[in-house]
């Protein structure tokens, strides 16, 4: 990472930094089209944290075009990676993610692609990298996470013959009419967590990635206990401990159902919605524009920024520092980025 902004600041100037990224990481990914590296088997996406999140909703559109394709928690297999046609995406804004680097390192250098903002690094080093662009980004990723959902999304669509959607380049417009349409409506819900001593987060399908993010901003920055899951993971079984929380649901279809449920139970619940829902005493429905997966994963990111930010606020959470610190989770690197 190339610096580091605050919370708020790096928030700030979001919708401009995407306006300049989204066309340089369409340009990366042009290339490495026309080299043909970006042809046949679907890719194996592997990541930490945010950036495992972040590949949820770019894996969701390659699927909805018959191409296999997985997300993978990059520490959660054994070395070396399978033999396998797969090329492997590594997803690491730092490009020094230990876990990431390891499994990439394992796998034969054509097969290596990546994703990240930082260059040169030790993960850009050995792979063909779509790098962000040195974004200065907060603890709390920002910038960094939404950059990093719109170079995935745009690169599930141009894998294996496929053209990035013209949407994409206007995304940064669309960001901040949301922003300033939903900023002061998702404050006001802060209070809602006050006091409360955990949170669920819910997605269906791509917005899982949303969910995972979702609870993992609200454990870094507002120090909430929170977990994220699928809507239909959720239903069988982990929502029978509702209560003494707030619920954020994120979907269209089950997830209105879920939101009914819980809120008329007597439950909390902010629904993170393309359809419009009429809000109840209980049920906080914020309505966001219908995208693309990939799209709609960026803005549903915003949503979960401005709502993390007045959280803090509100409990008096100072979030520009991290609790603890792991010497073991980034690979240190020379001057010139090399391990």
């Amino acid at each position: 990472m190339n610096g580091y902004n605050t919370f708020a600041a790096a928030r700030a100037t979001q919708a401009e930094e995407l306006g300049r990224a989204i066309p340089l990481i369409a340009a990366q990914i042009a290339d490495r089209q026309a080299a043909g590296e970006l042809e046949g088997p679907g890719p194996v996406f592997v990541g930490i944290g945010a950036s495992l999140a972040a590949a949820c909703a770019a894996v969701w559109e390659l699927r909805s075009r018959g191409i296999h394709s997985w997300r993978l928690g990059a520490g959660d297999l054994p070395l070396p990676f399978p033999e396998s046609t797969h090329p492997i995406v590594a997803i690491s804004q730092s490009g020094r993610s230990a876990e990431t680097l390891a499994v990439l390192e394992s796998v034969a250098p054509e097969l290596r692609l990546a994703v990240v903002n930082t260059e040169p690094s030790p993960i850009s080093q050995i792979a063909s990298s779509i790098a962000l662009g040195n974004l200065a980004d907060s603890y709390a990723s920002t910038i960094g996470y939404t950059a990093t959902v719109a170079a995935l999304g745009m690169l599930a669509d141009a894998w294996d013959g496929g053209r990035i959607d013209p949407a994409w380049f206007g995304l940064h417009e669309t960001f901040a009419r949301v922003e300033a349409q939903l900023a002061d409506r998702v404050d006001a819900l802060a209070e809602l967590f006050r006091t409360v001593a955990s949170s669920d987060f819910v997605g269906a399908g791509p917005a899982v990635g949303s969910a995972e993010a979702g609870a993992l901003l609200f454990r870094e920055v507002a120090r909430i206990p929170a977990t994220g899951m699928s809507t239909r993971q959720y239903l069988h079984g982990s929502m029978e401990s509702a209560g003494g929380g707030v619920h954020v649901v994120f979907g269209d279809s089950r997830e209105l159902d879920l939101a009914t449920t819980l809120s008329e139970a007597g439950h909390h619940v902010i629904l993170i919605s393309g359809e419009p829902v009429d809000s109840t005493a209980t049920l906080h429905v914020v309505q966001v524009p219908k995208l693309p997966a990939a799209q709609r994963a960026v803005i549903e990111a915003l949503v979960m920024q401005l709502l993390v930010g007045a959280v803090a606020a509100v409990r008096g959470i100072e979030v520009e520092e991290f609790v603890f610190h792991n010497e073991d989770t980034k690979v240190p690197v020379d001057a010139g980025g090399a391990a």
